[in-house]
């Protein structure tokens, strides 16, 4: 079953704006409730202009509130020309309660609307929009002072600083909003770049243990096809059943990822990932191709996670693979030990141990890969009296233990 997503926070469901549509009503509300005494008021906190009430004030208040609204509307799509109609809304609707300055209630709308610009949209635009919201004001009060009439210089000055403020705070949220994607992103790249390392582990590991024992048993009924039919043909036999068992684990590795890919959970695949209780077949298809694999086991055997079960399993098997292919012998020895809090492993042979070590390809990058992964230690050197050993202990954790 898929998770539950958490709602979203009611500043993040309802849109930027229907936000600064609440903000011009709410504003205006305060504005004319301003104008009348209120409860434990000795009178009215601001002395109502004289065209507030007469029907061309309340004309200018409509279309002041018209314009706002479609700022509102073209906020998302439109951010510029939505911030000039609720600037120009704010000039209208000041116009008609007679302050000389451009009020922080009637300019509240525009600080909003510039918040949500600086958030949202990229940082030229951003900075574009506050030029254009300080530059309104520094012009508002040019003009007045030009025309010689009185002017609010400290109220303007903390608009400004409110609306400074505002972009600031809507930036911080932009660059927040980008960190966060970028390191989404580094994330989904890292998910993928280690999802291709696994499967190109169990690709290797499935496919280069199977390849060295068919190579051998071809081999070997190519040497005798002539003097022994009978043990040629029951090599080419080996070797038809090696390959439709390398098949089938790679029909069920592909049944498996898509799966994944799928959404499916992990009991929905039919796949039956490989584990210590295959080291017996696998000693046994080994000895058949000609290189004997002598399994011993102490402590106490258990249930295994299953990341570690198929981790040990595809140690062993590369190692084994590796002694098939370069080691030049006829038999190697496996050790597993089931301690107390960790799961020893150790494979050695008598055989080319210094070529053994540098002719494996990638089958000892990927066992330090899979031992590293579940925090454990891992070696890989010849021996000194010959032939070569690769060991890794793996944690077990404190439910199995």
């Amino acid at each position: 079953m898929s998770a539950i997503t958490p709602p979203l926070p009611l500043v993040k469901r309802v849109p930027p704006g229907a936000w600064t549509a609440l903000v011009w009503c709410a504003t205006t509300l305060l504005t004319l409730l301003t104008t009348v005494r209120l409860p434990g008021e000795s009178e009215p906190g601001k002395l109502p202009a004289a065209q507030l009430y007469r029907w061309d004030g309340l004309t200018v208040l409509a279309l002041s509130t018209a314009l706002a609204f479609q700022g509102s509307r073209l906020l998302t799509r439109r951010p510029l020309p939505a911030l000039v109609l609720t600037v120009v809304a704010a000039i209208f609707e000041t116009s008609t309660i007679g302050t000389g300055e451009l009020p922080m209630a009637q300019y509240l709308t525009t600080v909003v609307t510039l918040y949500f610009i600086a958030a949202a949209q990229p940082r030229r635009l951003a900075l574009t929009a506050l030029a254009v919201a300080v530059g309104t004001l520094a012009a508002y009060l040019s003009v007045r002072l030009l025309r010689g009439w009185t002017v609010g210089m400290s109220a303007e000055l903390a608009v400004a600083l409110v609306t400074v403020i505002a972009w600031l705070l809507g930036n911080s949220a932009h660059e927040a909003r980008v960190h966060a994607e970028r390191i989404g992103a580094q994330h989904a790249a890292r998910a993928v770049t280690e999802e291709r390392l696994r499967i190109a582990r169990e690709m290797h590991d499935t496919v280069a243990h199977s390849i060295g024992i068919i190579a051998l048993q071809a081999g070997a009924a190519s040497r005798v096809a002539t003097t022994r039919p009978e043990a040629s043909l029951a090599a080419m036999r080996a070797v038809e059943n090696e390959g439709r068992e390398t098949l089938a684990g790679l029909r069920r590795m592909l049944v498996a990822l898509r799966a994944a890919d799928e959404g499916q959970t992990p009991d929905a695949a039919p796949a039956t990932p490989a584990g210590l209780e295959d080291v017996d077949r696998l000693a046994a298809t080994t000895t058949a191709a000609g290189v004997r694999v002598e399994v011993r086991r102490s402590g106490s055997r258990r249930q295994l996670p299953p990341d570690i079960d198929l981790s040990a399993f595809r140690i062993v098997q590369e190692s084994v693979t590796n002694v098939v292919r370069h080691a030049g012998t006829h038999q190697c020895h496996v050790t597993l030990h089931y301690g107390d809090d960790a799961l020893a492993l150790e494979i050695t042979d008598d055989g080319r141990g210094r070529d053994t070590g540098t002719d494996t390809g990638f089958g000892l990058v990927g066992m330090r890969e899979r031992v590293a992964l579940l925090h454990g230690e891992f070696t890989a050197a010849p021996r000194s009296e010959g032939g070569f050993r690769v060991a890794a202990r793996l944690p077990l954790p404190a439910a199995t233990r």
